[in-house]
């Protein structure tokens, strides 16, 4: 067993740079920051998955990962927490962020904490969050963190209003929910249980 928390934050931001990526490189930030303070350093990784568009697309027809996007799924289905972060398109998540999610079986983040975050370029889509978001990782069994994180165009410069607190705040807040659920312990990869992955079961019915 190791007490080394493994943080992975999924962005799926389209461009380059991406304030998707910024939200999620600041919420991952202030989540090691907290676990930090209660004496744990963190193991960070972020996936970005428009890196991962043609394997993920190549996947959802032939049922087979790549090499890489194996490693990239293998990551996710073993983070102790996982930050995820999409852009809202047409009052939604995205299609690439759903697509990645498809790939994963309803048990592979059972219990894990998820802290969701969206960017989107007005408030009105924060709703999102709640209607698309949320019930997706609670269909994946995991354990979504209260504290959801939108980001407007104007809320990286902003002070918030008497409804809602500046987004630092929110950040910190959502991170430091993230990391109170984190749990302290993990079975090291050596150890814990060996899973054929379904896609590989199905491969070895081919004939050769």
């Amino acid at each position: 067993m190791t007490t080394t928390p493994r943080l992975v934050a999924v962005t799926a931001g389209l461009s380059q740079p991406s304030a998707t990526r910024l939200l999620a490189d600041r919420l991952t930030t202030a989540t090691r920051d907290h676990l930090a303070r209660a004496g744990r350093d963190a193991e960070t990784r972020t996936v970005e998955l428009r890196e991962h568009a043609t394997d993920i697309a190549s996947h959802l027809v032939t049922g087979f990962p790549t090499p890489t996007l194996r490693g990239t799924l293998d990551a996710v289905r073993n983070a102790d927490a996982l930050i995820a972060v999409t852009p809202i398109f047409a009052a939604s998540y995205s299609g690439l962020f759903k697509s990645f999610f498809d790939l994963l079986d309803p048990a592979d983040l059972d219990g894990t904490p998820v802290l969701i975050a969206a960017t989107g370029g007005t408030p009105r889509h924060s709703l999102a969050l709640e209607h698309a978001l949320r019930p997706l990782f609670a269909h994946l069994h995991a354990t979504v963190v209260p504290t959801a994180v939108f980001a407007a165009a104007e809320d990286w410069g902003g002070t918030g209003d008497s409804h809602t607190a500046p987004l630092p705040s929110r950040i910190d807040q959502a991170a430091g929910q993230l990391a109170a659920l984190t749990p302290r312990q993990h079975a090291d990869a050596e150890t814990a249980e060996t899973v054929t992955p379904f896609a590989d079961q199905l491969a070895a019915l081919r004939p050769h």
